[in-house]
């Protein structure tokens, strides 16, 4: 299974992204970029920084949605004192702070359009001024930003500026959701499922073959965030060794025939992690008895763990000797 820091999936599309990330922290150029809610936009942020030339530096993030409009101008640039009512002192904003790193403008869709100019302003020339103040300052750090808007709509609204657009989106990055990427449904929610069995200290062995096809069957309308926050509810509500639907509020899941077609190697990978899970499942993590049922060898079974990655993301007792 393939891995980039805080990222897990062995899914074409996210394969991609993997490899992009890796591209795109070679340079220095803007980076935004794109998907739904909770597809994992701040992860990838912090992967491309962690592996850039930049990593030693700071990684300084700041939502552009979630601060008041009065006070984001400030928040990103800076003040000098008496800029205005309660600014007694000066302040450094985001910009100074990620000197030498990389600034994540998370929600960049949000800001305002004096603040896009003065955004363009720093992106084109490396340079801005602080609120109230008329030094002219100059950074060093690399901006990556965020957005689940469509900014192209935005533009034709005259929400957004095309000029900004096309300055962070140098290099861009558009995260696929969760209901496209097949079975790593099943390995995140196994990996979850190990973080917060162990945050609350309940030895939990994994999910009921219902509830495997209860979390293929949602369509995951929050993504990877919806995931992780269901998982840990579950590991909370539950009351047996399993994590049932019940325990993760997906009672009315069925599983559903489709008729788009799909490559014989990913419903091959899809098939065989299921099957995999659901056996752990069902013989309480005894991974030999698991073999017997699937028909391979215990060597076999457990090249295929490491292959997708379920070694790391199912509970310790999933990988303990036969009794």
């Amino acid at each position: 299974m393939d891995q980039v820091e805080g990222m897990l999936g062995t899914s074409p599309s996210i394969h991609a992204i993997f490899g992009l990330i890796h591209k795109m922290a070679k340079t220095d150029l803007p980076v935004l970029v794109t998907g739904e809610t909770g597809t994992g936009k701040d992860v990838t942020a912090q992967a491309i920084h962690a592996r850039s030339p930049r990593g030693e530096g700071p990684f300084v993030p700041i939502n552009c949605g979630a601060i008041p409009e009065t006070l984001l101008e400030s928040e990103l640039f800076g003040h000098e004192r008496g800029a205005f009512t309660g600014a007694v002192h000066q302040k450094k904003g985001k910009l100074e702070a990620a000197a030498g790193g990389t600034v994540f403008l998370d929600e960049v869709g949000d800001l305002l359009p004096v603040l896009q100019v003065k955004l363009l302003r720093f992106l084109q020339q490396g340079t801005f001024e602080r609120v109230g103040g008329h030094e002219t300052l100059r950074v060093d750090a690399r901006i990556i930003a965020a957005t689940n808007v469509d900014l192209k709509a935005a533009i034709d609204r005259n929400r957004f500026r095309e000029d900004l657009y096309y300055r962070l989106g140098v290099m861009h990055i558009h995260l696929p959701p969760l209901r496209d990427r097949g079975q790593d449904t099943l390995l995140l929610a196994l990996h979850f499922l190990k973080q917060a069995a162990d945050v609350q200290r309940k030895p939990l062995r994994g999910f009921t073959p219902e509830a495997l096809n209860a979390l293929c069957a949602y369509r995951w309308p929050g993504n990877v965030r919806e995931l992780s926050n269901r998982v840990r509810r579950a590991v909370v509500m539950a009351e047996g060794m399993e994590i049932t639907p019940q325990d993760l509020d997906l009672t009315g899941e069925v599983l559903q025939s489709t008729d788009s077609l799909d490559s014989l190697r990913a419903a091959h990978r899809r098939i065989e992690v299921e099957l995999i899970a659901k056996a752990i499942s069902l013989h309480r993590g005894n991974v030999t008895r698991a073999a017997r049922d699937l028909d391979v060898s215990r060597t076999t079974l457990y090249r295929k763990l490491l292959e997708y990655g379920l070694e790391r993301s199912l509970p310790s007792a999933a990988l303990r000797p036969a009794s």
